[in-house]
């Protein structure tokens, strides 16, 4: 699935900072300069050595490059993707459905309690899901219910 990205030269640089400062094997970079917003996909199992202990590493990177910072592991699966990546909100269950215009959409149900923290604060959280879902899985659309 990472095979068909793009990566721009600017990413490639943050993407060679990053893993130098943490030593994790970092698999995608998307800079999106409005949010001033940095998104990292590290490899299954190196999501702490990525952050570091009580987040030394992303506040280092933060404070060199002055930009937010996000970190999801990658997986090959999306339903283990979306899982992984909506903590820590609690997921009953997570359904790819095929859409009638050919599309793929996932349907996410989380506990009622935790919606608020699956969309995140003015729907911060679902539109990074949305983003990475669509370019690693091409799925049209995470709707949480």
């Amino acid at each position: 699935m990472l095979s068909r990205i793009k990566i721009t030269d600017n990413e490639m640089r943050y993407m060679a900072l990053f893993e130098n400062m943490t030593g994790a094997t970092i698999l995608d970079c998307v800079v999106d300069e409005g949010e001033g917003l940095i998104i990292f996909a590290v490899k299954r199992g190196e999501i702490g050595l990525a952050i570091g202990r009580k987040g030394e590493k992303i506040k280092r990177f933060k404070k060199l490059t002055n930009k937010q910072i996000e970190v999801f592991e990658y997986y090959n699966s999306p339903i283990k993707f979306i899982r992984k990546a909506l903590r820590p909100a609690r997921i009953r269950e997570i359904k790819l459905v095929d859409r009638v215009d050919g599309g793929r959409a996932a349907i996410v149900s989380v506990e009622p309690k935790d919606k608020g923290i699956a969309i995140g604060k003015n729907g911060r959280n679902i539109k990074m899901i949305r983003f990475l879902a669509k370019r690693y899985f091409n799925l049209e659309n995470v709707v949480i219910t």
